[in-house]
């Protein structure tokens, strides 16, 4: 594996790690917020964390095509409505489901984006896919609990999966031209205004809700989205995407130890077995050494 490659999976694996801990500051906000308005302060937040960096964001060596304006600013709200669906699905979803379910569930992606890439020509390789099934097994052991029925709160977080699925697709294939804090901050932006719209009409909050979880609003937004988000845009510049849906699909693991950590809960050996096949996968993916991620140029257009 070259180093652009290793860097890159590193990038993915410190988005997964935040991600993971962010499901307790999520857990401990919506005992106080709507999700509407929880999402809407998240992303605001997750936006002006990256202004500072703006300016210098569009640069790129000689040589190397940089998108216009008309096409920064068409990718970013294209993955902006996608992160504004899948964010609101996932936090619907969580009010009337268990935290097992809804983290199984929303990972599925990682079974949904080699299959769909396979369909819109990304090259997939046999230990990728004995990497998604290590995964899927480890992250039912990690998350499910008894028979899986379908009811409407995990249907919104299936939903949810499928959104960052294409997401996560998009992303691959608009970060070659599309600078990446240009484009996190769009999509941020794009999603915040979105949610605040949806929050004004829908949403009503006191003050003293917002206060009672200024914490966990400024874990989700200043590392979950200001800094995750763009670490996964930066990561898939050299990663393929069926090992970024791997990679990022660790959060399951963090999640289940920052549970552990900060709210008492404990890992029985089923779930211990679960962390265990996911990070099996998401090593085993990477023995496959055919190729490198299409090029955003390259890629079937949709």
């Amino acid at each position: 594996m070259d180093s652009a490659r290793k860097r890159a999976n590193l990038l993915l694996l410190g988005a997964a790690f935040i991600w993971g801990v962010a499901f307790v500051a999520q857990r401990q906000a919506m005992r106080h917020l709507p999700p509407l308005t929880f999402n809407a302060a998240r992303l605001l937040l997750g936006a002006l964390v990256l202004l500072p960096f703006l300016a210098k964001s569009g640069r790129r060596p000689a040589g190397v095509a940089v998108a216009g304006r008309a096409e920064t600013v068409r990718a970013s709200v294209i993955l902006g409505l996608v992160m504004f669906a899948a964010a609101s699905f996932q936090q619907f979803g969580i009010v009337s489901t268990t935290a097992g379910k809804a983290g199984f569930i929303t990972s599925m992606y990682v079974v949904f984006v080699p299959v769909v890439g396979a369909f819109i020509g990304h090259r997939v390789g046999r230990w990728a896919w004995v990497g998604v099934a290590l995964a899927t097994a480890g992250l039912y052991l990690l998350s499910a609990r008894g028979v899986m029925k379908l009811a409407p709160g995990d249907g919104l977080v299936l939903l949810c999966a499928v959104c960052w699925t294409a997401h996560v697709l998009l992303v691959g294939r608009f970060v070659a031209r599309v600078p990446a804090v240009r484009m996190a901050f769009g999509q941020f932006t794009t999603a915040a205004v979105l949610s605040v719209i949806g929050a004004l009409i829908f949403d009503h909050v006191q003050w003293a809700d917002v206060r009672a979880v200024t914490w966990p609003i400024v874990y989700s937004g200043v590392f979950s989205i200001g800094v995750a988000f763009t670490l996964q845009v930066a990561g898939q510049k050299n990663a393929r995407p069926t090992d970024a849906a791997i990679i990022m699909s660790m959060e399951s693991v963090f999640a289940a130890l920052g549970g552990g950590l900060l709210l008492g809960e404990r890992l029985g050996a089923r779930e211990l077995a679960g962390c265990a096949a996911i990070l099996a996968g998401a090593i085993v993916a990477q023995r496959d050494p055919s190729g490198s991620p299409q090029p955003a140029e390259e890629a079937p257009r949709a």
